[in-house]
C-alpha cells in the first residue's frame, strides 16, 4: 500500500481552507498504480459472488469499472440528478460542505443480487450512507461497501450502517 500512498497527491486547502484533498488522479496515471488497485479491490471480493459494482459518481466510476470487470460482474452509475436517463430513485443527504442528491436507475438492481458499493474516498460517509440506502430499498441478497481511502480522523465509518462490511485499500 505504500507504493499507492506514494501515488497520491495532497493538495493543501482544497476545496476550501484548511483541509488536505487526497488527489487520486496521480495515482490512477500510474498503470502500476491502476492495475494494483483493480488487483487488490479484486481480492477483497473473489469468492463472495459478487453480481453488481456500483460506482459513485464520478471518482468511484474508475476504480468501480475495473472492479466490476475483474469480478465478471455488471457496473451500475449512482449519479447526481438529471443524469440517468431511465425511470431512477433517489435520495438527499447531508455532506461536508452542504447538501446533495443522487440516483440510481430504478432496475439497477434485483434481489438476486450480490452487490459492492465502491467510492474513491470515505470521509464523512454522507455519499455512501445515501447510496447504500438507495441500494438497500432494492433487497439485494448483500450488500459491501469499499473505498480506495479512508479519512480516518473524519470517522465516516460511524455514519454507515453498521451491518455493512466496509473495507479500505489505504487509511490516512
Amino acid at each position: 500500500m505504500e507504493y499507492l500512498k506514494r501515488r497520491i497527491r495532497d493538495v493543501y486547502d482544497f476545496p476550501q481552507k484548511g483541509v488536505i484533498f487526497r488527489d487520486i488522479t496521480t495515482l490512477l496515471k500510474d498503470p502500476r498504480g491502476l492495475h494494483i488497485i483493480g488487483w487488490d479491490l479484486s481480492q477483497l471480493y473473489r469468492d463472495k459472488g459478487v453480481t453488481k459494482v456500483v460506482g459513485i459518481e464520478s471518482r468511484g466510476f474508475i476504480a468501480g469499472s475495473i472492479l466490476a470487470f475483474e469480478l465478471g460482474a455488471g457496473f451500475v452509475p449512482v449519479r447526481k440528478p438529471g443524469k440517468l436517463p431511465a425511470d431512477t430513485i433517489s435520495t438527499s443527504y447531508d455532506k461536508e460542505y452542504g447538501k446533495d442528491v443522487i440516483e440510481i436507475h430504478r432496475d439497477a438492481i434485483t434481489p438476486d443480487d450480490v452487490v459492492v458499493i465502491h467510492d474513491d474516498v470515505l470521509a464523512t460517509g454522507g455519499t455512501m450512507a445515501a447510496a447504500y440506502e438507495l441500494v438497500k430499498s432494492m433487497n439485494p441478497k448483500k450488500i459491501y461497501i469499499n473505498f480506495i481511502i479512508e479519512l480516518l480522523d473524519l470517522k465516516g465509518r460511524e455514519n454507515l450502517p453498521s451491518e455493512a462490511e466496509v473495507t479500505s485499500l489505504i487509511s490516512y
